[in-house]
Formats: C-alpha cells, structure tokens, sequence
C-alpha cells in the first residue's frame, strides 16, 4: 500500500478514500482479511488512532465488517462493491467531462477524442 497524503484535508478521509478504490478495484479482495489496524497505521505512516477512525468509516459504509476476535475483513457484497464502483467511476468521468468542457471542448469532441484512444 502506497499512500500519499495532502495537507488540505483531513488524512482520515484521503485514508477512507484510498482505502475504498483499494476495495472496489479488487487489489484487497472481497473477503479478504484486513491487516491490524497497527500494522496498516506503521504501512500508511500514520497514527493508529486515524486509521482506526478510518476503519469506522469503512465499516459504516458496510465496506469491512469486524469477526470478534478475528479482526477486520473485506465485504463479500459483490452488489455492494459494484455500487460503489459504479457511483466512483461517475464521479471521476463527471469529473473529467467538466474538465475538458472548461477548456473548450464540446461533449462530440470528448468522446472522438476517447475513441482515438482505442485505436
């Protein structure tokens, strides 16, 4: 896990957001057991109480769940993951529409532009 981190807002929340694409991507898988919550703060360099914090924040969204005694694991809610996957890569292409229409293009030109992209 590499995380880099900005000064504008809190790191709990870029640590929720890196942490859910490493969910919805597949690169923790579904199911799979997450790492202690001290030893993922010594990987991501950041306190434990904000990964902890993080945690919470992962577990509200249903992305994690706690096994007592077990630890933490990775959703097995294909449905779920795809939602959240879905509603992210909305964001991002809203995003990036915004962006090339800022500079001038209209949506006819974005889209020849992906298509060349394919080829």
């Amino acid at each position: 896990m590499n995380f880099i981190f900005d000064n504008d807002r809190p790191i709990y929340i870029q640590l929720v957001e890196q942490l859910e694409i490493y969910i919805i991507s597949g690169k923790i898988k579904s199911g799979e057991k997450l790492p202690s919550v001290r030893d993922l703060a010594l990987k991501t360099k950041v306190n434990p109480n904000t990964m902890q914090k993080a945690l919470v924040e992962l577990e509200d969204l249903k992305l994690i769940y706690t096994e007592r005694t077990n630890g933490k694991y990775v959703t097995k809610d294909k449905k779920l993951l795809n939602k959240f996957k879905d509603k992210y890569a909305k964001e991002k292409t809203k995003k990036y529409l915004n962006e090339m229409q800022e500079l001038g293009f209209m949506k006819t030109e974005i889209i020849e532009i992906l298509k060349e992209d394919d080829k």
